[in-house]
């Protein structure tokens, strides 16, 4: 189906859905609610649940067989926030955009061997590709293959009830908390990989999974490719034995040499650790992640690291509220010309979980960072759920850049207080195949803004609170 008739599938669906609203709970549910359980994805080790099961109701329609999958998503989404503070927008203006994300999946499931494609096409609109714009690869990456490849399973290794998967081709991946390596969710495109991915795991006890791939290199409107000098590979363990002690622990390789002519090119080994407690009614969880690098960048040596703290608390009361306290530490780099790189590099994490919306906001990284803060999280009906989060945000240190705005005072004078941002995020999943989510943040910039210098860049009126909001709707076949 060509990429531009999805908003006619879409606008079908929406009044369909509006019906399926309308009914009470106590109405028949038509036959199509009752579709047979979907056989589990080719993907469905790599990334999360939720990105892969909701129910086939186009394949049903269609009535495949059960070993063919059949899937199509659509999501659009609006935003604008005010006051740019990064320097390539050297005019301070509103930026509103659009951007809309189509996928479609198409996958054989033919017992211990599957096959997977599934195209993504992801623009923007309202966005001029002017120098007020903010807009990357980010952003937009139009009609392209987000994932291919083949794969083979043995659910019961030579009697030992162990599990092994292998993965070849293109692929997408989500490892851990996502801090690291993500199928990227609230970001308009997505990272893949092309290379070959293994599992080995007794289920719901631990699990080991090790890949060597070539990262995909996005482009705004050709084809994506993959570099051989650029190249990913890793381990990671998972040990769920202990229910209040679960336990992460992995290392990752990047030799990335593109960039080699210009002195920028990346040697890093990343080792990391993550302890945690899922949350239980009137109990306390907890999340630590400790990851340490090392390696070259360009000529310099490299030494960078990153802790994660999480504390929360379940109650046992109407909308199960749960408060939770934030701590995140990135080194930063605190002078580009001496002879030790110290910025911490996050790979191919994501941020919008934690920190705050990407899109064409996200002023927040993983690198040179100091961040506290507080969440409260609430579930008032099924369905719903409603967050309201605060986090004051430092430099890590203050000669270091401000990641992703191309903002660094070298002298350190301006100090390392970026200021906080409160943010209201509610969510409404009416099931696995629509949903509607929407984000108010306010963003208290701090007294560095104010004492940059000229030659920083900072926009004219950057140094001036920025309101950002979204609301967005996703619809899946």
């Amino acid at each position: 189906m060509p990429w531009r008739h999805a908003a006619l599938v879409v606008l079908v669906f929406v009044i369909w859905g509006s019906q399926e609203i309308a009914l009470s709970s106590a109405d028949p549910l038509p036959s199509y609610h009752t579709a047979p359980p979907l056989q589990e994805s080719a993907d469905a080790v790599l990334i999360r649940k939720k990105e892969w099961q909701w129910h086939r109701h186009l394949k049903h329609a269609m009535n495949l067989p059960d070993w063919i999958d059949l899937g199509l998503e659509h999501r659009t989404r609006f935003e604008v926030y005010d006051h740019p503070w990064r320097s390539i927008q050297p005019l301070g203006r509103t930026d509103p955009q659009i951007q809309q994300r189509s996928r479609v999946r198409f996958g054989l499931n033919g017992g211990a061997f599957k096959f997977l494609f599934e195209g993504q096409d992801s623009r923007v609109h309202l966005s001029d590709l002017s120098e007020f714009d903010f807009l990357n690869t980010g952003i937009k990456n139009e009609y392209d293959i987000l994932q291919l490849f083949v794969s083979a399973t043995a659910k019961n290794v030579f009697g030992t009830g162990l599990r092994t998967d292998l993965h070849f081709g293109r692929l997408t991946m989500d490892f851990g908390h996502r801090r690291l390596i993500a199928r990227n969710d609230f970001r308009n495109t997505t990272n893949a990989f092309d290379g070959v991915h293994w599992q080995l795991a007794r289920d719901k006890v631990w699990r080991v999974r090790a890949f060597l791939v070539e990262p995909v290199i996005q482009d705004l409107v050709q084809l994506d490719e993959q570099s051989k000098r650029f190249v990913f590979w890793g381990t990671y363990v998972e040990a769920n034995q202990i229910p209040w002690f679960r336990l992460n622990a992995y290392y990752f390789g990047l030799n990335d040499q593109r960039f080699s002519t210009l002195g920028l090119q990346r040697t890093y080994s990343t080792f990391g650790v993550r302890l945690y407690k899922n949350p239980q009614k009137s109990q306390v969880d907890y999340e630590i992640e400790s990851v340490w690098q090392t390696g070259k960048f360009g000529n310099t040596d490299h030494f960078a690291h990153f802790q994660h703290i999480d504390l929360g608390y379940s109650f046992d009361l109407p909308g199960l509220p749960r408060f939770l306290i934030h701590y995140d530490y990135a080194s930063g780099d605190r002078n580009p010309n001496d002879s030790q790189s110290s910025g911490f590099d996050t790979l191919f994490g994501a941020r919008r979980f934690e920190y705050a919306a990407t899109g064409n906001f996200g002023p927040f990284f993983r690198s040179n960072i100091s961040s506290p803060g507080w969440r409260v999280i609430v579930v008032p009906a099924k369905g719903w759920k409603i967050q309201l989060k605060q986090r004051f945000w430092y430099l890590a240190t203050s000669r270091g850049a401000f990641a992703g705005s191309g903002l660094r005072d070298g002298t350190g004078e301006s100090g390392n207080f970026l200021g906080h941002d409160l943010e209201l995020w509610v969510q409404w999943k009416i099931n696995d195949n629509l949903e509607f989510d929407a984000g108010y943040d306010h963003w208290f910039k701090g007294s560095y803004f104010d004492r940059l210098p000229a030659s920083a860049g900072l926009p004219p009126g950057g140094n001036t609170d920025t309101d950002y909001f979204y609301i967005l709707t996703k619809f899946r076949l």
